[in-house]
């Protein structure tokens, strides 16, 4: 029966193998949606993974500097230093910035953070160029999707920054390139207000000078104290929201990604259900255009079962053949996507199981015709 649905595909190769790339290339884009899923959940990682720190401290009844507006005073930094069982403590901001290049703006993700103190989200690690922040004003250090290199001057603000360092892999939570610049540059940026506005407010009453704010407290704890009760000691006696790393992973990789994992999940399940539907329809296609052949089968005196088998083969074979495809688009495309797309063997082996028990579903609807056959059509030509 084998070599029966052989022969059949092969006197309609063409369609049979154009078939299998379209639906390739369907699948294709789900192995795709499902490394972008994966790429998120390493973004939203990447920049907690270089910290290496215990504790997150953010403006009280907020959820953090990634999900909500976050502001604290820099002393507050001070403050965690000599709370009990804290070993470091660091200030850090955070904000979105466009930097020109080229006429082109590049969208970015700023940190802000003391060169000298004694927390560095930089991972000496990842810098394939130049070096790290040196000095309290005017360095940056970039990511080398932004396109920047050592050298190049960055107008930013009311100032012009040099490019001292060049990282790989570093994103943030969102994907976009992340620069680092010093704490001071970072609070003239985000908390400074123009001349003309601060004039403003000054006729109005409003002392806007203050520029000595940050978004998070980031710290260490000493070897024997539990990450959990120094928590809630800052939590209960210094009036602020407090998360541990695994806390502060878990909001960034469940709560910020919550809505766009289901938004994929969505679009995989109807990429597939078109798949599906696409493989059956051929199938069936296949099948209406050899009924009679079928009917003479049947009428021989060759069993359903056997006829069965060979509409089963050549679903399944399509299948197959889409699922390889899909792994030969989805790899050649990948690296093309201006944000992370992780490509795990897990995710093709589900996907290929998937695949196959589509294509027997798929199979049921040209089953359902050989099974209402007549052999009389045979001989009523």
């Amino acid at each position: 029966m084998i070599n029966l649905a052989k022969k059949d595909i092969a006197h309609t190769l063409g369609k049979f193998i154009v078939t299998s790339m379209g639906v390739g290339m369907l699948l294709g884009i789900v192995l795709i949606m499902i490394g972008v899923y994966r790429g998120m959940i390493i973004d939203a990682q990447v920049l907690l993974n270089d910290l290496k720190i215990d504790l997150w401290v953010v403006q009280e009844n907020t959820l953090g500097p990634f999900a909500e507006p976050s502001r604290l005073h820099e002393d507050m930094k001070n403050t965690i230093k000599v709370t009990e069982g804290v070993a470091k403590s660091e200030g850090l901001t955070f904000q979105n910035l466009q930097l020109p290049l080229e006429g082109n703006e590049v969208r970015v993700f700023a940190v802000g953070f003391d060169p000298f103190g004694d927390i560095s989200p930089i991972d000496s690690t990842k810098i394939v160029a130049g070096r790290g922040l040196e000095r309290d004003h005017y360095e940056m250090v970039v990511t080398d999707k932004t396109g920047f290199k050592v050298g190049d001057k960055v107008p930013l603000g009311r100032d012009v920054y040099s490019v001292v360092g060049v990282t790989h892999g570093t994103v943030s939570s969102g994907g976009d390139p992340l620069v680092y610049v010093s704490l001071k540059d970072a609070q003239a940026l985000q908390f400074l207000y123009s001349n003309a506005r601060t004039r403003n407010d000054r006729e109005r009453g409003i002392n806007a000078l203050n520029s000595h704010m940050i978004n998070a407290v980031v710290a260490t704890v000493k070897e024997g104290y539990s990450v959990d009760e120094v928590a809630d000691t800052i939590r209960t006696w210094k009036h602020n929201s407090v998360y541990t790393a695994t806390e502060e992973k878990t909001l960034l990789t469940k709560n910020l990604i919550k809505m766009a994992s289901k938004q994929i999940g969505m679009f995989t399940v109807i990429l597939v259900v078109v798949s599906t539907i696409i493989i059956a329809l051929i199938i069936y296609t296949m099948t209406l255009e050899k009924m009679k052949e079928i009917s003479i089968m049947k009428l021989i005196g060759l069993p359903n079962s056997m006829i069965i088998k060979m509409i089963v083969q050549e679903t399944l074979l399509m299948g197959v053949l889409a699922f390889m495809f899909a792994n030969i688009f989805a790899h050649l495309i990948y690296s093309k996507f201006p944000k992370r797309v992780v490509l795990e063997t897990p995710d093709a082996l589900v996907l290929f199981v998937v695949v196959i028990l589509a294509s027997i579903l798929a199979s049921f609807v040209a089953v359902h015709k050989v099974m209402k056959a007549n052999p009389a059509e045979a001989i009523g030509g």
